[in-house]
């Protein structure tokens, strides 16, 4: 028995302007936690058009395409975030604007397209199914995702279904479950999920920590996601020199902003000023990171190994975001 009623797929989702730095130690991809957030704001959405009390759990994240706004300078290796100033005078350097131009705004954006396959722990009745598809795209069209804007539906969705909101029907039975998970994996390719990898994580700290017994989370969360290149040995041609290779990794690693821990205790409503409301518990927090892997959708035997949930535990402090790819077994490349 699981309390997965049902799978929505809103698939190709194309977000312009998305924040790509999600966590002090990165940038690039958005955090899970941004698209949990999207899927609350949706929950209230829904409940705001329909007469029924709709509960939206967790959310899988397949990536299509990536397009983060950075240019490289003329000369140089390294890349810069395209700066933007709002408002932009036009011929202010020319003098012929008497305005003067705003400061630059120092964010990281990016354009992303997206597939997002939301949980629905409510039963529906099938005549109320049809309505809320119906109206989704147009809800789509007036919500944020990751701080971005949602751009509307895609050209192909009139005659292309792949492109339209999905409703997958969950059951009781695995075997079942199994069959419709199989179809749903094809409306997400090509394209990979995002998941955590804290096995590895830990795997990795195990084999640091017997080399080296202060070596912490943070090391090996940095030797498995940097490029490395070892020793291999003398080169037979020149025995005076030594041969070097890049050391091959796991699979498609990425740090991963994963949820916040606590750095203070949780303040009552309306203790702390300017904070956002005055009738919800304050907490300073800081980022707490992980080991994350982009993976193909169709390695995946289950949706529990693409949804991420939420994870709170208010008296450790912890407010996390998690993900059971590693507790099932993928399907094998052979």
């Amino acid at each position: 028995m699981t309390d997965t009623a049902a799978l929505l797929l809103l698939p190709r989702l194309r977000v312009q302007n998305a924040n790509a730095i999600p966590g002090p130690l990165s940038w690039g991809f958005p955090a899970p936690s941004a698209f949990l957030g999207f899927t609350d704001a949706l929950q209230r959405q829904l409940r705001g058009r329909f007469d029924v009390d709709l509960v939206l759990g967790g959310c899988g994240i397949v990536c299509h395409r990536f397009a983060p706004q950075v240019a490289r300078p003329a000369g140089r290796y390294h890349r810069v975030f395209r700066l933007t100033r709002n408002p932009y005078y036009a011929g202010w350097k020319r003098g012929f604007s008497e305005d003067k131009p705003a400061t630059l705004v120092e964010e990281g954006r990016a354009h992303l397209e997206v597939s997002l396959v939301v949980e629905v722990r409510t039963e529906l009745h099938e005549d109320e199914r049809p309505d809320l598809l119906e109206v989704l795209p147009d809800l789509l069209g007036g919500m944020r995702l990751a701080g971005g804007s949602l751009l509307p539906p895609h050209p192909r969705a009139v005659q292309d279904k792949r492109y339209t909101p999905q409703w997958f029907e969950w059951y009781d039975s695995a075997s079942d479950n199994e069959d419709a998970f199989r179809g749903l994996r094809r409306y997400l390719l090509p394209g990979f999920a995002l998941v955590e990898r804290s096995d590895l994580l830990a795997a990795r700290l195990a084999e640091l920590q017997a080399e080296r017994l202060d070596a912490s989370a943070l090391d090996a969360l940095l030797d498995l996601c940097r490029l490395n290149i070892d020793p291999v040995g003398p080169d037979p041609n020149d025995p005076d020199h030594t041969l070097w290779q890049i050391r091959a990794r796991a699979g498609w690693l990425v740090p991963l902003p994963i949820g916040y821990a606590a750095l203070s205790p949780l303040y009552a409503p309306g203790t702390v000023r300017r904070t956002r409301d005055a009738i919800t518990p304050f907490r300073f927090c800081e980022s707490l990171y992980g080991l994350g892997e982009w993976v193909s959708p169709h390695r995946m035997r289950d949706s529990a190994q693409l949804l991420w949930q939420r994870e709170a535990s208010p008296e450790a402090g912890i407010y996390r975001c998690t993900n059971r790819y590693a507790d099932c077994p993928p399907i094998s490349a052979n």
